[in-house]
């Protein structure tokens, strides 16, 4: 139930209604993915305040990533989605698989932090493209190095979640079933890829920055309006040349949690 709005306050009337909607939605009055009154419901509800007044609450709202508009249907809560886990103990899972034979592997390293994962659905492109300046430079290659970059967007339940840039030197692979991303996903990923042409990975370095997803992210992966993405840089490594490197795994902040462990040795010697 709404609070009334006090005119003679400080707090300028859009916050003070933003503030009560706020409270309403967290207390499940309206539920996750459902949809709020009406601007003009709203605008009777709390005392006549003009249209503006509730667009300018709600836009706040929405810019804290709690409410979400569509065109031409109204307002809505923005819907609960599971957060899903990533850890980097999934690197060395990964190598561990490369000493199995491959019809034991798992198809993803996802497995190894939730198997549910396996009900995920895989869109999957591959091209040829050259490598531009900052590839090149990620490679230590010439600009216009032949790279083949897989884009691959993985659905979970019938929902888009993330979406991964991945790219691989192209004469590595040449005459190999890596080239060929109908056989995606491939078991034991990358490292397993990898393995095929003799390439050992020795180290893995994962870079994260958080901003804002382009236009074509937005549409492609649902992502609600005020939502950041991580996009993750992966960069795997033999020796000190990187082998395969992800620019970017792109994925919405609001469906996962990345769980990162270092193991530390005790600096002082044995007594």
């Amino acid at each position: 139930m709404s609070q009334p709005i006090d005119r003679r306050a400080d707090r300028p009337v859009y916050k003070q209604l933003a503030d009560d909607l706020r409270r309403r939605i967290l207390a499940g009055e309206f539920p996750h993915g459902g949809p709020l009154p009406s601007e003009a419901q709203l605008s009777l509800e709390y005392d006549a305040v003009s249209r503006t007044m509730v667009r300018q609450g709600l836009t706040l709202l929405k810019n804290e990533g709690l409410v979400s508009s569509q065109h031409g249907r109204g307002w809505y809560v923005r819907r609960h989605r599971e957060v899903r886990r990533m850890a980097s103990t999934r690197y060395q899972a990964e190598l561990d698989q490369v000493a199995r034979a491959a019809e034991t592997r798992d198809s993803t390293p996802f497995h190894y932090d939730h198997r549910d994962f396996e009900r995920f659905t895989l869109d999957k492109r591959g091209e040829d493209v050259p490598a531009d300046a900052e590839l090149a430079e990620v490679f230590d290659v010439p600009e216009g190095t032949v790279l083949f970059r897989r884009t691959f967007t993985f659905h979970f339940d019938g929902e888009p979640h993330r979406r991964s840039y991945s790219y691989l030197l192209r004469d590595m692979f040449d005459g190999t079933a890596v080239l060929d991303v109908a056989n995606e996903p491939w078991p034991g990923g990358t490292m397993a890829q990898l393995d095929l042409v003799g390439v050992r990975v020795t180290a893995v370095d994962e870079i994260v920055n958080a901003r804002m997803p382009t236009p074509e992210e937005s549409r492609a992966l649902q992502i609600d309006d005020g939502v950041p993405v991580l996009a993750v840089r992966r960069l795997m490594y033999a020796g000190e040349r990187v082998v395969e490197a992800c620019v970017d795994i792109v994925i919405p902040a609001d469906r996962v949690s990345l769980h990162y462990r270092t193991e530390l040795s005790d600096p002082r010697p044995p007594a």
